[in-house]
């Protein structure tokens, strides 16, 4: 299984990376875990165009999920005619909301460039990978995601507050991803994001073997999240996620 990181930044796009967007591939197949505002440019340096087999959203903030309505444009007008359609995995009402987000009258709408199938707590197979989605602590529905093949595991917070569901996810987890929104404070929104102490914690109380503290704010000074999460009593291997970096994990 091969991890690779797409977007990393945080709310909107960075300088230096797309919004929230993950390839994970495994026996040929490719997996995105959203796909944040930015991202398909990217993931053209990764993969073919036409070359997506399965998506994941963890929830429909723009974030997340807005170069959804530009690959529907790719799967739609490609030079060869339309596309079959890509599995999208998502919660409720995802259609409706990338169709109001398309918006264009008298175009297709976005069923036609992919099926989508609702996500409910629980564990799935998405072509050759065991994908395992719990609601995090986030004030839209909101899923993590844990991916496992051939005994690995990657699992990833999406964005989230503090929770004991992403603890569960992320056991004994070979990656965690997870979400350092906040810089360090004592006066932390809950039920909305995570600084770096507190993924770091979370990473520590799930055992994880290492963490990659990804969905960094482009307002906030990034050395200052990674020494905030060296606080965090995690003492795995710890890093910044980084656009283009890339995890083999056998």
């Amino acid at each position: 299984m091969k991890l690779t990181i797409i977007g990393c930044s945080g709310s909107f796009p960075g300088p230096d990376s797309p919004s929230s967007c993950y390839l994970l591939e495994a026996e040929g197949f490719r997996l995105l875990l959203d796909f944040g505002n930015g991202s398909l440019g990217a993931l053209q340096r990764h993969l073919g165009l036409y070359d997506v087999d399965a998506i994941c959203l963890s929830h429909l903030h723009a974030d997340h999920c807005l170069d959804m309505c530009s690959y529907h444009v790719v799967r739609t007008y490609s030079p060869d005619g339309p596309l079959p359609r890509v599995p999208v995995h998502a919660p409720a009402a995802a259609s409706q909301r990338l169709n109001a987000a398309y918006a264009m009258p008298d175009e297709p709408v976005m069923e036609k460039s992919f099926d989508f199938a609702r996500l409910s707590p629980g564990t799935r197979k998405i072509g050759p990978f065991e994908v395992t989605a719990a609601l995090m602590n986030h004030p839209v529905e909101t899923y993590g995601f844990r991916v496992t093949y051939g005994g690995r595991s990657v699992a990833y917070s999406a964005d989230t507050g503090e929770s004991a569901e992403l603890v569960k996810l992320a056991h004994d987890a070979d990656v965690l991803l997870c979400e350092a929104s906040f810089i360090d404070g004592p006066d932390l929104t809950p039920g909305l994001h995570l600084s770096g102490r507190q993924a770091a914690e979370h990473a520590a109380r799930a055992e994880a073997r290492s963490l990659v503290l990804t969905h960094l704010v482009p307002w906030n000074d990034q050395e200052t999240v990674l020494a905030d999460a060296s606080r965090g009593g995690f003492t795995g291997r710890m890093e910044l996620a980084r656009s283009g970096a890339v995890y083999d994990l056998g």
